[in-house]
């Protein structure tokens, strides 16, 4: 069985009476994080690393039930990693790169996703998510115990707001009764069903499908399985219409069936009748013994904005998409990576409150891209008409045999990070030749320096990244300092630093973000143009 880890037993932060509760008047925070899950406890780091005062309430005391979400990806280790949380996550996770998938018993491809070399993260890990929130978690107590302004609080449900133009009132119950507390900023990451969302009144628009799949996470020795993730479509083992597999940490393995939106939910809950699935797709003989299971259904839907005066949401609480893909806790890190350090720069008189939209701007277009392919993906999964699920196995039979049919076949397209195309924190592209992987609004891809990696030299402050070019070693502009890494394409002997950022052009300078996407790119360094770009990134252009 999983370790306590696995339970609402398992009390990684448990209520305690606070100094707040006892004030005649509501003592006023920098920064209040509603919700205490993965997504929350980020938020809190991020803005803790920062010297930002934050507080997480939670009405829990610990992690949640059951494995949930499992697959993180290369994007989100990397967040985490600046965090101080990515190396123990990825010691912990199984690691795979490659996919297969198979029609009936015919395997119809395989695909691998980091084939090339020279990344320090894999593409993705699989790692139980109450695992990924007790590093997280415990990460935040290592800040708190080296004097970072941070704490998180349990057992502290909020039951209303009052957003003010300045200030936001939070009415808290907790076991020695209620109190009151202000945020200056409140960020709203209390999921996908969110109380916070509700007392606003702000809708949660989309699409809902109608189908069901059964969860079963089982503990078993099995090495005819290795470690990567198989997908049928139509399996013949008579489990549903279709079945993922993958492996977890602690000889955990997840079953994922599809059983139809038509179903009796307590009848397929009974243990018996999961088990009757599982025989049939392991096979007679196979011992394992039942350690989570669940049904869920999902929907593909997200707030028209994300931002509403001095609160903020993130994670599911600002948008939801089915599981196909992971991209549920990815985004969400994705969100906190894009807000942590805009909201610290504006409380620290930095850049202006506008700056704020833009995280509405480019994070809506990350939940529209996650939407549009997670959507996507649903559909292919699950046909809506006798001609399309035609059409899809055709696409599936032709796969088999054709490369080109290949890349039509969708069984979840796997997470990636959203490049911001549009944002008006970009600066138009002015490298020639430039990589198209690099260009302005895209996340940085890591490459090898010797014994090292590029992402954790650029660290999360804005950096000039010089490629066999001149320029200074800091400038500063409006109170916002740039620092300088200065490379040569011959510090990678791989030449992977070359292809992602040089491209066909001889020398490159980067301004990046401190959450690491390119804000502007020249061949040459320009004072004029880099403070300009810098204003911009800055929300003041």
């Amino acid at each position: 069985m999983f370790d306590d880890r696995y339970t609402l037993a398992y009390r990684l932060y448990p209520y305690e009476k606070h100094a707040d509760q006892d004030k005649p008047a509501p003592v006023r925070h920098p920064v209040v994080v509603m919700g205490g899950g993965p997504i929350g406890v980020a938020t809190a780091i991020d803005l803790a690393r920062q010297n930002i005062p934050c507080v997480v309430l939670d009405d829990h005391e610990g992690v949640g039930m059951g494995s949930r979400a499992i697959c993180f990806a290369k994007r989100c280790l990397e967040i985490a990693d600046r965090y101080g949380a990515g190396k123990p996550m990825v010691e912990k996770g199984v690691t795979w790169n490659l996919g297969k998938v198979f029609h009936r018993d015919d395997k119809v491809f395989e695909f691998n996703l980091l084939p090339e070399e020279g990344h320090e993260f894999p593409a993705f890990i699989n790692l139980q998510q109450p695992y990924f929130e007790s590093f997280m978690i415990e990460r935040l107590y290592e800040l708190q115990s080296q004097g970072a302004p941070v704490e998180i609080r349990g057992k502290n449900r909020v039951d209303s707001v009052d957003v003010k133009d300045d200030h936001v009132t939070l009415e808290i119950t907790t076991p020695d009764g209620p109190y009151t507390m202000e945020a200056d900023w409140l960020i709203g990451t209390d999921g996908a069903n969110s109380p916070l969302r509700e007392m606003m009144g702000l809708e949660f628009t989309g699409k809902v499908f109608e189908d069901s799949f059964l969860i079963a996470d089982i503990k078993m020795i099995n090495d005819s399985f290795p470690t990567e993730r198989w997908f049928w479509f139509e399996p013949t083992h008579g489990s549903g219409a279709s079945t993922l597999l993958h492996r977890q940490p602690d000889d955990v393995w997840r079953v994922d069936f599809q059983i139809g939106w038509d179903v009796d939910r307590k009848e397929e809950l009974k243990e018996e009748n999961i088990r009757k699935r599982l025989d049939a797709f392991l096979g007679e003989g196979v011992e394992y013994e039942m350690v989570w299971s669940s049904i869920y259904t999902f929907q593909c839907k997200r707030m028209k904005e994300f931002r509403h005066g001095r609160v903020v949401f993130a994670g599911d609480a600002a948008h939801q998409v089915s599981p196909f893909g992971a991209r549920g806790a990815n985004s969400g890190m994705q969100d906190v990576d894009n807000l942590g350090w805009k909201l610290a720069m504006v409380i620290g008189g930095k850049a202006p409150e506008s700056l704020l939209d833009s995280y509405n701007h480019e994070r809506i277009h990350g939940a529209d891209e996650n939407i549009l392919n997670s959507t996507r993906s649903t559909d292919f999964i699950t046909p809506k008409s006798e001609a399309s699920h035609i059409l899809r196995n055709a696409v599936l039979d032709l796969a088999e045999h054709h490369e080109f049919a290949r890349p039509l076949v969708n069984s979840g397209r796997l997470s990636v990070p959203c490049v911001y195309d549009g944002s008006p924190l970009n600066t138009a592209n002015a490298l020639s030749g430039g990589p198209e992987i690099t260009r302005p609004g895209a996340p940085c891809p890591d490459a090898p320096l010797g014994d090292e990696f590029l992402l954790p030299r650029l660290g999360d402050r804005f950096i000039l990244l010089t490629i066999d070019a001149d320029g200074p070693d800091s400038f500063e502009e409006d109170g916002v300092e740039v620092t300088r890494l200065a490379l040569s394409a011959d510090d990678d002997k791989t030449g992977a630093l070359a292809a992602r950022y040089l491209g066909e052009a001889k020398s490159a300078v980067y301004l990046i973000r401190p959450d690491q996407h390119v804000a502007a790119r020249r061949d040459s360094f320009s004072d004029t143009q880099f403070r300009k770009a810098l204003r911009r990134a800055t929300g003041k252009v």
